[in-house]
């Protein structure tokens, strides 16, 4: 959440910075909403100055001899009284203006990072570099043909258990899922994450604080008689494990690895990627998130980025990486490297991982703070998949196939899968 203070007393930087995300922005009414909130808190706490004062002038007449019960004691507890009164409408008011502010800046992205690119869409993206070298051949079969062939997943079972993109995985397809989530989670355990399993179900707080609510309510599962919701990404129950906590400095770097089932409509994406692993309303990923001190978030963003580019590199996965301009960022993003990982059937770089760093944006809006001292200042969070498990397995699939028919799998994932090729049953 945009820090209140700027829409205050900087609007203009923040109409600039959302410019450069290509959003023509008004504040002048959320400036004077803030103004106003202002105002009736520094009225509200000059009369509770006043009151205190009151208060221990009444103790200090006391002592020195007046009547308790006397007018001149009167009429000073009247004067408290009636600051009290006051006081108490103020806090109303101010409350309701605060709430409105806040209910407003839900609705306003991230400001971009001033190292991101400019540009307007993702034809603007920056390649910061390559590693591998990326299969060519003719007559090379995309994943999902490679699937049927192995009897890998199954589409037509998955709509009549729930709808369209659901697929079912069967035998080796199964297995190498579940061999891909572990080796995973050992790779980033074994570098110092600490791994979370966190519940698959999350609450609009949650969502509220990570940046999904309220812009992707319809790209999200919800339940109807709770207010409760299938997560989207691991993202949104690590951001809220340390919802309105103060995280001592000394503690940080937090760093968390959690696989989840995430679940997403897919609004608006309907007629791309029907077929495969690609772009499902259920499917599996490993997550990585930091919380951080602001001073290294930079230096944070840096590592997260190789901690999940490690993966794609133990599984011989040829990649770019590839720096979004200010049109394409997330909404809770200032800076993010998005990992495009080889599909050699295809012919083409698809994302497999998407690295952010999120300065303060959701601890502004989970309240999470770090104290250095007595200096009390907003963590920074970033987040990375490390990596999306569907995805991963379709480029494995894509990357490792044989004349024979057979997929030969990275030597990484060999103990994990039991044998170093899938072959046709």
């Amino acid at each position: 959440m945009l820090d209140q203070r700027l829409v205050r007393d900087n609007p203009e930087l923040i109409s600039r910075e959302l410019g450069r995300r290509g959003m023509d922005v008004d504040l002048t009414g959320l400036q004077l909403i803030a103004q106003q909130q202002r105002d009736l808190e520094e009225r509200r706490s000059g009369l509770q100055a006043d009151g205190n004062r009151i208060g221990k002038e009444v103790g200090q007449r006391i002592q020195a001899g007046a009547d308790p019960k006397g007018a001149e004691v009167a009429e000073l507890r009247q004067q408290g009284n009636q600051i009290k009164q006051t006081v108490a409408v103020l806090e109303d008011e101010e409350k309701q203006l605060t709430a409105r502010l806040r209910e407003e800046l839900l609705s306003y992205p991230n400001l971009p990072s001033e190292a991101c690119p400019d540009g307007r869409s993702e034809a603007d993206n920056k390649e910061v570099r390559r590693w591998g070298d990326p299969r060519v051949e003719d007559g090379l079969m995309e994943h999902w043909q490679i699937a049927e062939q192995l009897s890998l997943l199954d589409t037509e079972r998955s709509v009549r258990i729930a709808q369209s993109r659901f697929v079912t995985l069967f035998g080796q397809g199964a297995r190498l899922e579940r061999a891909l989530i572990n080796f995973m989670l050992d790779l980033h355990t074994g570098k110092g994450y600490r791994e979370v399993l966190p519940p698959v179900l999350v609450n609009s707080a949650s969502l509220k604080g990570s940046g999904q609510l309220p812009k992707f309510a319809e790209e999200i599962f919800r339940c109807a008689d709770d207010d409760l919701w299938l997560t989207p990404t691991a993202e949104v129950p690590l951001t809220s494990l340390h919802r309105d906590e103060i995280i001592p400095s000394e503690q940080l770097p937090l760093r968390y690895v959690a696989y989840s089932p995430c679940f997403r409509r897919e609004a608006g994406s309907y007629g791309r990627d029907t077929r495969g692993l690609i772009r499902l309303h259920q499917f599996n990923k490993v997550e990585l998130y930091w919380f951080v001190h602001p001073e290294h978030s930079e230096e944070a963003h840096a590592q997260i980025t190789a901690d999940a580019e490690a993966v794609l590199k133990a599984l011989e996965l040829p990649y770019r990486v590839l720096e979004l301009c200010t049109g394409d960022l997330g909404f809770s993003a200032a800076r993010t490297y998005d990992l495009e990982v080889w599909l050699a059937g295809a012919g083409a770089f698809r994302e497999i991982s998407s690295c952010s760093v999120c300065s303060d944006f959701q601890a502004r809006r989970s309240s999470i703070r770090t104290k250095d001292g007595k200096t009390t200042r907003l963590v920074h969070t970033l987040n990375g998949s490390g990596l999306a498990i569907g995805r991963t397995m379709a480029a494995l699939l894509e990357n490792g196939q044989q004349p024979d028919g057979s997929v030969k799998l990275p030597q990484a994932l060999v103990p994990y899968f039991g044998c170093d090729r899938l072959q046709p049953e």
